[in-house]
């Protein structure tokens, strides 16, 4: 899922703890997947935003410097404006937009 045309939400929110175990039956699996999934998602931010900003990078100083740090500042921005990989990972969750698998489950399933 490309986490900018997400619909989380920007600030902090309280959650219903009970919305998280429909899926795992587990609260604390529920919560270690969107763990799992939050840092993948944080990942992938903070490789395209240092791709973008490597763009500007220059081994020479010169007067154009300013205008380039205007840019790498709005770039900046641009992300801390983003929601938080959490809020992401939690989104996709309640929105079931999460591939997980119990491979202890399916373990036991091919055992018996």
């Amino acid at each position: 899922m490309d986490y900018k045309k997400t619909n989380a939400p920007t600030t902090t929110v309280t959650r219903n703890m009970a919305d998280f175990v429909n899926e795992t039956g587990n609260v604390y699996e529920s919560v270690a997947i969107i763990g799992k999934r939050s840092n993948q998602i944080a990942a992938e931010m903070k490789e395209e935003l240092l791709r973008k900003l490597n763009e500007f990078s220059s081994t020479t100083d010169n007067l154009e410097e300013q205008f380039e740090n205007h840019e790498q500042i709005e770039i900046s921005r641009y992300y801390e404006r983003q929601p938080k990989p959490t809020l992401i990972a939690t989104q996709e969750f309640i929105e079931d937009k999460i591939y997980f698998r119990d491979l202890s489950k399916e373990k036991n399933e091919s055992e018996d």
